[in-house]
């Protein structure tokens, strides 16, 4: 049997006006009717929604309908927090605010009352926060330059609601722009050109000021001022639409010098205050680091086909040249003696000949040996194993070493390493065997190639151990007349891809060079390799 619920009345409510609760409430309280639109509203909430009390009443509100009929309004749905649903207010063109609301349908009048508030700010600030952490994730991934500013400009987009994003960088020339990231609009290839024609033509450039100041710069009402400004018309119709007001440019500072600019053009009604710069601030920041980043890689790339073109060389002057010169002797014999008056005893010419072929053979040889060197294995469905046995047989049939090869790698997820990384562990594993043939005078080199767990990823782990007269430690120091046998360029392709390269030895104890390199998130544990796409990560 049921229970009537009965409320005792509260004396200290005796007398209290309800209208007078509702116009000193802080928050928005309005009434809708079945169509959306509103039929009362305290002061509060004509505040939160901008307009005055009297023009709200019969216009459409920007929350669903009582009983659910019809479509949602713009933005609604998205869940806050607190548990409260999302309203998305448009007071005028150009301009929005976000409402935080809770809704009661009225019994049996088809009305209902619904409490909102303004959280515009709060969830502007949570989205640049979630902006900051994902771009600080992408430009720690390491990706290309221009993936990884593609995607900043992207999500200073979404974050701060603007009408265009651009991130600028100076090229490797230092004496021009290049635009690496966009979202908003697109940017013309010659964007650059086509800005220094306004200069030309007069035109004041905010992102030339941020970049020789360092410092950020806001303008006001920028976009009337580049549709009617004669001297803006070269880039009048790229930066036409979308339409946009403010326009902000701040530096990227990497090093204490100015790498680039990002350019935030924000859509009618939005103003840009302090807030607003310091986010924009910190998303350069982010851009700087993933510029300078990519400088560096670029430097130590240099560094590293430097050092191996002059490997190059000096191989080539130690076998090659030294051969083809004695070929040339040997030819320059026979032709002597083939200007000899009398006759010349065939025997004497048949060794010349002898020698001038086996010359001829080591010189062909050595040149094999280097064009496996320089180019990997073709790529296999084996992956890098197949490719560094590839090398050892190649290597076996010039030398006396013992060559031997071990492989651990029960998820075989070393078959699925292709592309650069590949590449780049190839190129380290043959240097060190390189320098084992040519440096160790032992009779032994062993190479183990295993993948294994640490740290939450999955890890390669190459060695080569020779059992030869092993070095001094400043023969394995960049500085040292070898180049450090190709240590720095060894150590370079190992940085690339986060990892780290070592070398262990000592005189009369052998070599072990260690190399250890993450593999790829794509060779997931346990499932088929995904093909790794070429260029720069």
């Amino acid at each position: 049997m049921g229970h009537a619920l009965t409320v005792e009345p509260d004396d200290r409510l005796a007398g209290v006006d309800a209208a007078m609760v509702l116009d000193q409430a802080p928050e928005g309280v309005a009434v809708i009717d079945g169509e959306r639109r509103f039929v009362f509203v305290n002061p509060a909430a004509a505040r939160l929604c901008g307009v005055e009390r009297a023009q709200l009443l019969g216009s459409e509100s920007p929350f669903p309908a009582p009983d659910g009929r019809g479509d949602p309004p713009p933005g609604h749905g998205e869940p806050v927090d607190t548990g409260e649903q999302l309203a998305v207010w448009f007071p005028h063109p150009g301009t929005y605010r976000e409402f935080a609301y809770r809704l009661r349908p009225l019994a049996d009048s088809g009305d209902a009352v619904v409490l909102f508030r303004d959280v515009t700010v709060a969830r502007r600030h949570q989205r640049r926060l979630s902006a900051i952490a994902s771009v600080a994730s992408q430009v720690a991934d390491q990706r290309s330059l221009r993936s990884t500013l593609d995607a900043l400009a992207g999500e200073v987009f979404e974050a701060d609601t603007l009408a265009a994003v651009q991130v600028l960088t100076v090229d490797p020339t230092g004496e021009r722009f290049q635009v690496l990231g966009t979202a908003g609009f697109d940017s013309p290839p010659n964007f650059f050109d086509l800005l220094l024609e306004c200069r030309d033509a007069g035109a004041e450039l905010a992102i030339m000021k941020a970049f020789t100041t360092r410092r950020p710069v806001v303008m006001p009402h920028r976009y009337d001022v580049i549709m009617t400004d004669p001297a803006w018309a070269p880039l009048r119709e790229h930066l036409r639409y979308p339409e946009w007001d403010w326009f902000a440019s701040v530096p990227l500072i990497a090093g204490g010098k100015a790498v680039g600019v990002l350019n935030a053009y924000f859509e009618p009604g939005r103003e840009v205050g302090q807030n607003t710069v310091d986010f924009l601030l910190a998303m350069a920041a982010q851009a700087a680091q993933a510029a300078d980043y990519a400088a560096l890689v670029e430097r130590e790339r240099a560094v590293a086909i430097q050092q191996e073109r002059q490997r190059l060389a000096r191989d080539l002057h130690d076998s090659a040249v030294q051969q083809v010169f004695s070929m040339g002797m040997q030819v320059e014999t026979l032709s002597t003696l083939a200007g000899r008056e009398g006759g010349v005893e065939h025997s004497f010419v048949h060794q010349v000949a002898r020698e001038l072929a086996q010359t001829t053979q080591v010189v062909l040889k050595d040149l094999r040996a280097m064009v496996t060197d320089l180019h990997p294995a073709p790529a296999t469905d084996d992956g890098l194993p197949a490719a560094i046995g590839s090398l050892v047989e190649s290597t076996r049939s010039r030398c006396e070493l013992d060559i031997q090869v071990a492989v651990e790698d029960p998820e075989r997820e070393l078959r699925g390493l292709k592309g650069e990384r590949c590449e780049d562990a190839y190129r380290v594993i043959a240097e060190a065997l390189y320098n084992s043939i040519k440096h160790s005078e032992g009779s032994q080199v062993r190479i183990a190639l295993t993948a294994r767990r640490r740290g939450g990823r999955r890890w390669l782990r190459a060695t080569v151990t020779d059992d030869g007269r092993g070095l001094a430690h400043t023969e394995l120091t960049p500085e040292s007349s070898e180049g450090g046998f190709g240590m720095t360029a060894m150590r370079e392709r190992a940085r690339r891809w986060g990892g780290n390269l070592t070398a262990r030895s000592a005189p009369g104890e052998g070599t072990v060079v260690r190399l250890v390199l993450p593999l790829p998130e794509n060779v997931p544990t346990g499932a088929v390799p995904v093909r790794e796409q070429g260029g720069t990560e």
